[in-house]
């Protein structure tokens, strides 16, 4: 149980305490933190979220993973692979699931997320990632060009990115483990409304509640 002093008396919840204010760029497109989050695939029918943890298709999955770590092989369920862009002041996101992480996949990647930030008015001019190889690549590079810098996170720091990685842990709680999808194409069709719903109507408290479409100039216009 809190200590009393860590209660609200009026509503008896525990009180947040104030959290050391986050660098924040001061206009949209200084930075932009991109990143890629691995999903298990779901079978057909749904997983054990819709079957539960004693099902044969819970059974399956654990079978399968066995099987893999001990040969060192892909699980045969497989993998989605979520490439992330998201803009340090505004928090806008710009989301795509795809097949792998591969030097070719995280270069189209990024020339298609900077086209939708261009398309919003915003210049990019920096991008922070990690230390993966596919960001490491030639392709990566040239994807960027000489127009925009590349940072990188400092090596076993992944706060220093925190913002796409809170990003990460919102889509994980409200939109991949929110419900039991009973495929993985009824997922990822709910992922194009999330992802609406994360721009243009979703308040964010690390943004004083705003929403982060109207952090952008001229957005909030455009959609509803």
């Amino acid at each position: 149980m809190p200590l009393l002093a860590h209660l609200d008396q009026a509503t008896g919840l525990p009180v947040r305490r104030p959290q050391p204010r986050r660098y924040e760029k001061n206009t949209p497109g200084e930075l932009v933190h991109v990143d890629i989050k691995k999903l298990g695939r779901l079978p057909d029918g749904g997983g054990w979220r819709v079957h539960g943890r004693d099902s044969d298709q819970a059974r399956a999955v654990a079978v399968s993973r066995v099987r893999a770590a001990r040969t060192k092989a892909t699980p045969s369920r497989g993998y989605r692979y979520l490439h992330h862009a998201v803009d340090d002041h505004s928090r806008i996101a710009y989301s795509e699931i795809l097949d792998d992480e591969r030097k070719e996949t995280a270069a189209g990647f990024w020339i298609r997320a900077n086209a939708f930030f261009t398309s919003l008015g915003i210049r990019v001019s920096a991008v922070m990632t990690d230390n993966g190889a596919c960001y490491r690549s030639h392709a990566f590079a040239e994807a960027l060009s000489q127009d925009i810098k590349h940072k990188r996170t400092r090596p076993y720091r992944p706060q220093t990115n925190g913002k796409v990685e809170r990003f990460n842990r919102t889509l994980a709680a409200e939109w991949a483990y929110a419900m039991p999808y009973t495929s993985e194409t009824e997922r990822e069709q709910a992922y194009t409304d999330w992802l609406h719903y994360y721009n243009h109507h979703r308040p964010h408290t690390g943004i004083g509640g705003q929403t982060p479409s109207t952090r952008v100039h001229n957005l909030t216009g455009k959609y509803s």
